[in-house]
Formats: structure tokens, sequence, C-alpha cells
């Protein structure tokens, strides 16, 4: 019989091929002029008009607006509270707690890892080469591993792994899901590989407005899928995650007007990047090509490069891997921001 069902119904849970979602007051509907089927409050008192009543649960406004500004569909797009919540409704819809594992490649990002502990899911903590690329046997490392994690671009390395060994992954591994994290990909836009996801059943892309869109602060992330695995997840979704504050920010955000705003700020940004870049060179710190909003930089004398950091009130990220106990990561900042740091830097070099 498994191999009747679509690969989402086959990886997921098998409880939740039987779940019948909640049932929330926006998923049943309705037409009328009175509504009291919620237990709404009948006062709004806010300006923003609606805030009183519970949201969409998938705002139909903010998915269309994320599905024309990605170039899938809208039955490819669930909205989410950031990707950290991706993450999660991946891990609680397709692992099983004490039985399935994920894998990742390391040093990157530490929430896949974090989230699948958090739900007793195996993590198989996979090693990126030297020059942090995907290892060469990737498939007999991965194992039996439910979900192949990808960052892309690498955070915080900063490094990229081109689209055609990526899609070469996913074929690779067609009984796995794939999960490439492109949070930073404004950057570096060349590199998604959403354009898959129409040839794929195992591809899953994640997206955030955190990062180049400005809104970290609104969390709003999105995961790009083929329906089936869409249509899972969505069993599992809380009834209310996008709230109607961040749901309006963020369609303004994918407005015309909202990404031509984006792109300038990411050039802009880039700049400074390269800037930070030159002058970190000249006082002698090795940095990785920057592929996102940061710069990894690694210093002969890093406790030095901390202390003056810290004393001048600049919080950078440092970090306990071991492969990274000599690096510091710089988010790009403001023009001025910009120029205080690599004043700074100088003061540091000649102390």
């Amino acid at each position: 019989m498994s191999q009747n069902l679509n690969l989402a119904k086959r990886l997921a849970r098998p409880e939740l091929l039987t779940l019948e979602p909640y049932q929330s007051a926006r998923r049943i509907g309705g037409e009328g002029q009175i509504w009291i089927n919620a237990n709404e409050s009948p006062f709004n008192n806010s300006e923003l008009a609606g805030l009183n009543r519970y949201p969409e649960c998938q705002p139909p406004t903010l998915i269309k607006a994320y599905a024309d500004y990605a170039g899938v569909t809208i039955d490819q797009v669930i909205t989410s509270r950031g990707a950290d919540e991706a993450i999660e409704l991946l891990i609680r819809t397709f692992c099983i707690p004490g039985v399935d594992s994920i894998s990742c490649f390391g040093p990157t990002y530490g929430m896949y890892a974090i989230s699948a502990q958090t739900f007793n899911v195996g993590v198989n903590a996979l090693r990126l080469t030297s020059d942090y690329q995907l290892p060469p046997d990737i498939k007999s490392q991965v194992g039996d591993s439910k979900l192949v994690f990808i960052c892309n671009p690498n955070n915080p390395t900063g490094t990229v792994i081109e689209t055609d060994v990526i899609e070469q992954v996913i074929e690779q591994l067609p009984d796995r899901l794939v999960v490439v994290d492109e949070a930073y990909i404004e950057f570096c836009p060349g590199y998604s590989v959403a354009n898959l996801i129409e040839r794929y059943d195992n591809l899953v892309v994640l997206r955030t407005l955190s990062k180049a869109f400005a809104l970290a602060g609104a969390r709003c992330g999105f995961m790009l899928a083929n329906q089936a695995i869409i249509d899972m997840v969505m069993r599992v979704i809380a009834p209310y995650p996008v709230p109607l504050p961040v749901s309006e920010l963020a369609s303004q955000a994918l407005s015309s007007s909202g990404i031509a705003t984006m792109k300038q700020q990411v050039g802009q940004l880039k700049q400074n990047g390269l800037r930070l870049t030159e002058a970190l060179m000249r006082m002698g710190a090795e940095v990785l090509p920057a592929h996102g909003n940061f710069i990894l930089a690694s210093f002969n004398d890093v406790a030095t490069v901390q202390a003056g950091l810290k004393k001048s009130g600049v919080v950078a990220r440092a970090y306990k891997d071991p492969v990274l106990a000599s690096s510091i990561r710089f988010s790009f900042a403001s023009d001025e921001q910009t120029d205080a740091l690599i004043e700074l830097l100088i003061d540091i070099k000649s102390q």
C-alpha cells in the first residue's frame, strides 16, 4: 500500500495520514455580517482594521505575494513565524521521535540540530570539507536520515555550494527530503534552487524576510515545496501562525516598491561589506568570500581583536566550534557604522 503513496506521505509520521487538522474558525470560514463563531471580542481598540479578529492561517495576499516573488505557485508556499518555525514544522511532520534523524553539515546554523533535539529526533552531525563544501560521499554519510539540511549561503561561513552540486544531492537522495535554507539568498540570487521545486518532489526551500527585507522583528518566513509536502505540513501547523500586523508588513515589503527598496539596500550592504573586507585584510585577517550579509574573518590573535571590539561597544559573533575558534563574524552595517568599525580595526591593528 505504501508504494501507492506519494513521497510526502511515505516519509510523514504515519499517524498524520489519518489526522484531521484542527478546524479553526478561519479554516471553516463562512459568510455573513455578524461573526460570533470564534469567541473574539467585538471591540477593535486599534487603528489596524480587523485586529480584534483571528487572522487567516495562511493569508492569501501574503502567500500570493511571496509566490510571485519566488517564482512558484501559491500551493507551493507556507508562511510561518520565521524560517525557524518552518524547520520545526518539517521535523514534527516527518520525523518520529526516538526513531528518526536529520543530517546537517557543520559548521552551520545551529537551529537544525537544536530543533531536532527538542523533539527527541536524532542528529547526524556531519562536516563540510576544508573549503566548506559538501562531502563527496554524502549519500553514505547521510544514511537513513529523513531530512538533510543544507544552508546555502552557509551561516556562519558565508560560503556557497553551486546549484548543480545541490541538484546532484537531490537526485542522489530521492527518498529523503533535501531542505535548502536560503535565508541569505537575496545577496546571491543566482545560487537559489527554488526553480527546481517543480522538478523534484524531495526538495524543500526555506526563506525569510529577516535579512535582506529588514523585518527580523516581524518573524516572517516561508517554506517552498511541492503541494504534497505543503499539504502534510499544514496538518501540524498552528491555527494562526502569522499575526495580522506581520502579514500586512510582509505584504508591503513584497510589493514592487518594497522589493526595489530591498534590492537597493542589499547593494548598499554589499558595498559596505567590500569596504569592511578590505579593512580586515589590511590588518592581516583571513576573510572568506561573503555571499550573505556578513563576513567571517579569522585572526592570528583573535582574543586581542575581541577585546578591542568589546571595549569600544561593538558586539560581533564568536564561535565555540574548533574550526572557528580564531574567527569572528561581522554583520554588514550602515555606512556610518562601517566607517566607525573600519577606524576601530585600524586602531586595534596599531596597538
